[in-house]
This record gives C-alpha cells, sequence and structure tokens, in this order.
C-alpha cells in the first residue's frame, strides 16, 4: 500500500513538473500562461460550439428517424448509434479542454499572488491584488457556467445510448414506438442543454474580453 502511494505521488510531482516545463518553454518563445489561458478558453468555446451543433444534430435525427414509417430498421439503428458516438466524443474533447483551461488558470493565479511579494511599492502591490481578486472571481463565474453546461451531457448521452442500445437489441417497429415516448424527456434535456451551452459562450466572451483589456 505504501509502494503504491509513493509511486503516486512521484507520477503526480513528474506530471506537475512536466505542466511546469511546458509553460517555461512557451515562456522562453515569449508566450506567457495568460496567453496559454486565453488560447485554452478559445478551445473550449470552439468545443461548446461544436458540442451544440452535435447534439442538435442528434436531436434532429433522432426525431427524423423515430417517425420510422417503413424501410430497414437495421439501417435507423446505425444513424442513431453514429450520432451517438459522434455526441459522445464531442463530449470527451470538451470536458479535456475545460480540465486544461483549470491547469493553467491555477498555474497563472499561483505565479501571481507570489510575484505580489516582489512589489516594493505598496501601492502597486494593493492594485495588482485587487485586479487578482476580481480577474480570479470573474474567472470562476465563467467556469462555473462551463461545468453547468458539461454536466448537462452526461443525462442526455445516458438517454441516447438507452435508446440506441433499446433499438439494438430490439430492431422492430415496437421498439420505435416504445423510443417515442421517452423522446420528450430527451428532447427537453437537449433544448436545455444547448441553452447551456450558449450561456457558457457568452460567459467566456465577456472573460476573454476582460482578460484582454486587462
Amino acid at each position: 500500500m505504501l509502494k503504491k502511494s509513493l509511486l503516486l505521488g512521484a507520477l503526480l510531482a513528474s506530471l506537475v513538473g512536466c505542466e511546469s516545463a511546458y509553460y517555461s518553454a512557451w515562456e522562453k518563445v515569449g508566450v506567457h500562461k495568460r496567453d496559454i489561458m486565453v488560447d485554452r478558453i478559445e478551445d473550449v468555446r470552439e468545443s461548446q460550439q461544436d458540442v451544440k451543433e452535435q447534439f442538435s444534430s442528434a436531436l434532429e435525427r433522432f426525431t427524423e428517424e423515430l417517425n420510422f414509417d417503413g424501410g430497414e430498421l437495421e439501417a435507423v439503428y446505425n444513424a442513431l448509434n453514429a450520432e451517438y458516438e459522434d455526441s459522445r466524443s464531442e463530449a470527451g474533447t470538451l470536458s479535456k479542454r475545460i480540465d486544461a483551461v483549470e491547469g493553467v488558470a491555477e498555474a497563472l493565479f499561483d505565479e501571481w499572488q507570489t510575484e505580489l511579494n516582489q512589489y516594493s511599492s505598496a501601492s502597486l502591490r494593493r492594485q495588482s491584488s485587487d485586479q487578482l481578486k476580481q480577474t480570479r472571481r470573474q474567472y470562476t463565474q465563467m467556469l462555473n457556467t462551463m461545468h453547468t453546461a458539461e454536466r448537462k451531457m452526461a443525462p442526455v448521452l445516458n438517454t441516447l445510448q438507452d435508446q440506441v442500445l433499446f433499438l439494438k437489441h430490439n430492431l422492430n417497429a415496437r421498439a420505435i414506438a416504445s423510443l417515442k415516448t421517452e423522446f420528450k424527456g430527451l428532447k427537453k434535456d437537449i433544448q436545455r442543454l444547448i441553452g447551456d451551452m450558449e450561456h457558457s459562450i457568452k460567459a467566456a466572451d465577456t472573460f476573454l474580453a476582460t482578460l484582454k483589456q486587462s
């Protein structure tokens, strides 16, 4: 047990060291943590737009296919499964990008806090400290909207998976009828998810504008 704990500790230290080396390498060519943070937030915003479009596509395809009136049920299953897999992939990318934002934000704020001690001017130190607090507060608000939207993805993905699995195991018209009864809830969940993504994109835009001005 002790050996496992030591290995885990060494692994975490190694990862932290790699991250620090990564930021240091970029700083040597004039790219600072703030620049990396801006890039990563823009990546999240791009992923949020992709998630919006993909889940909208899934909703449209499910609406179309569940109005099944004859034809190959195998083709219906394949179409819906493809939408589910694409949705899951986009959701995974978004979650990874949010994690990346949190990583650089923590490094940036830690560095900023440490560098406050380097000021000889009490007035400038106080102004910088106030700016740090304001930036951290605005960042936290933005991050909360990201996580709120992110949390909405899992229930939708679970429902999509349930519908796809049920159809896979019951390739008949009666299965389509059963799925229709579940579809109203799915439709509402996807619409809420899209709304939260739009809200989060606006929050990211607002924070990026503030970050670029400060």
